[in-house]
């Protein structure tokens, strides 16, 4: 397996817009971080004497110094650390990139170039190989030779969230592998992401091009602003029939806003005198994924009824307004509960909490859902502190058709079969409970040292969070059971379930009785 990016300056831990860069590539040596303009204008003036000194006619025009100055100026500091001097000629390579994306018709404006070709295996001779070759050969077209050919493709487009998934499944889509993610934001709002892969078999880059142009016109419509329109405006794939679920808007008065999306935005709400929380649809994003989305977690919160999983009161599915109704959690999520309000679980209060979480998904699973987005963000207290699973917008039934390889949920949390585009099924939400369980027990949001996708190219390779050293032995077999890479190695969720009700009735003392209301029981950290 060859070796990726996943240290590097620190990102966001939150998924989405404005996550830092890998390392420096090549080992260039840092420019001055002294801050401000003095470090931008320090690696302005090494980059602009390369390119003379390179012969780039361009860098001698009137004017080329200060629009380098803005470039530099435009992106963040960790850019100044991500460029190397002696491939100066990267910088034009970047502001071209960037000035494309600006035609909405061509986002995302990308540029494809060949690195070097590599050898595959450590024990392969290869100077003696290229001797033997002679100055005739191509070592470009031999096929006895354990080689394989790097490129480097570049991208920009207008920077929203999940954009490195769109982008890792464009390059997964016609078989390239990533080895390195250089991702930037724009302080104007467009992206700059450069990925070095592997998995084209030859030095051509025009073939390249080509294929990654047929990949984007294959996702039309998630790339540029001109794909969301009105539902008036659009043929969506299906209509959601009304039923007896399908509310009387009259009957719904809306409160606070209390958390914002991509897409839209959740609201405090009553609704025949009850307390609810209402899922609204922006109109201004609503296209055919958005749309998808939305039809998807309607026919599946109103097939499922469970304790463990947040209750479905109804939707609205006419126009103007798209929305979903489900019963208002007041204790809110378990990553704002750990993470925000620094909550440190005790063991009994932590068993509760995961015996919870199984509960909720042995009763899916049995179901056929797979969630696909288990995380602790999505995992809900009620006011009696019951842990409910929600958020069903990328959960999907198993036997809907078809084998399932898309990227789907949020890359900390995400199986490696999943990020590798591999066919994958419900083993793969035992995965991401593994990862909810480490972050339970150790009150730390996973990898935080890396940028999600830092984190996603590790995962692929083997990584997984350290074993926290204070933790119960059996918790930590189990959560290593539940992260392995192999899915048919995970154990499903009613053993998962069980092994779980057998150590909270041994912590408890009593034996068998796991269905108490939690106790408060957690410290805080002070």
């Amino acid at each position: 397996m060859v070796a990726a990016a996943v240290g590097g300056p620190l990102g966001g831990v939150e998924e989405g817009i404005g996550e830092s860069s890998s390392p420096p590539r090549d080992a260039a040596p840092a420019p001055s971080t002294s801050g401000g303009s003095g470090g931008s204008r320090e690696i302005c003036g090494q980059v602009l004497e390369r390119l003379l000194a390179d012969g780039h006619e361009e860098a001698s025009d009137p004017g080329f110094s200060d629009k380098l100055v803005a470039h530099f100026a435009r992106l963040p500091p960790s850019y100044q650390l991500d460029i190397n001097v002696d491939r100066a000629a990267d910088v034009l390579v970047h502001q071209k990139v960037l000035a494309e994306a600006k035609d909405p018709d061509r986002r995302p404006a990308f540029q494809v170039r060949f690195l070097r070709i590599e050898n595959m295996d450590p024990t392969y001779d290869s100077d003696a190989s290229e001797e033997e070759a002679g100055d005739g050969d191509d070592l470009s077209i031999r096929q006895d030779t354990p080689y394989t050919r790097i490129h480097e493709i570049v991208f920009s487009t207008i920077d929203k969230p999940k954009l490195l998934s769109q982008l890792s499944a464009l390059l997964s889509d016609i078989g390239l592998n990533i080895r390195e993610a250089h991702i930037f934001s724009t302080s104007d709002g467009y992206s700059l992401d450069v990925f070095v892969v592997d998995g084209w078999p030859i030095e051509d880059t025009d073939g390249l091009h080509k294929a990654l142009e047929a990949s984007i016109l294959r996702n039309e419509g998630s790339w540029s602003g001109s794909s969301h329109s009105s539902a008036a405006e659009r043929t969506l794939p299906f209509q959601v029939k009304g039923g007896e679920w399908e509310i009387d808007k009259r009957l719904l008065k809306m409160g606070e806003m209390i958390a914002s999306g991509s897409c839209g935005d959740l609201f405090r709400g009553t609704y025949l005198g009850e307390d609810v929380a209402v899922k609204v649809l922006r109109a201004e994003h609503l296209n055919k994924n958005v749309w998808n989305e939305f039809t998807q977690e309607v026919y599946i919160l109103r097939e499922v009824q469970h304790t463990n999983v947040v209750r479905f009161i109804g939707a609205c599915t006419k126009p103007p307004q798209f929305c979903i109704i489900t019963e208002y959690m007041s204790g809110g999520s378990l990553y704002d509960y750990v993470h925000k309000q620094h909550n440190v679980l005790k063991l009994t209060t932590l068993l509760k909490f995961v015996v919870d979480v199984c509960r909720g998904m042995c009763y899916l699973h049995e179901r056929g859902i797979i969630h696909r987005d288990l995380k602790t963000a999505n995992l809900l207290m009620d006011k009696d502190r019951v842990v409910k699973v929600a958020d069903f917008g990328v959960a999907r039934f198993q036997d809907q058709g078809g084998i399932m390889t898309a990227e789907t949920g949020t890359y900390r949390w995400m199986a490696p079969e999943v990020i590798n585009h591999q066919p994958y099924d419900n083993k793969a939400d035992v995965f991401s409970f593994a990862i909810v369980l480490w972050e339970l027990i150790t009150s730390k949001i996973p990898y935080d040292t890396m940028t999600p996708l830092q984190a996603a190219v590790g995962v692929r390779q083997g990584l997984r969070p350290g074993l926290p050293k204070k933790a119960h032995p059996k918790l930590l077999d189990l959560m290593q059971r539940c992260w392995e890479a192999d899915p048919s190695n995970r154990p499903a969720f009613p053993d998962i379930l069980s092994e779980l009700e057998d150590l909270l009735a041994q912590v408890q003392g009593i034996s068998g009785k796991t269905t108490q209301e939690p106790e408060d029981d957690s410290g805080v950290k002070g």
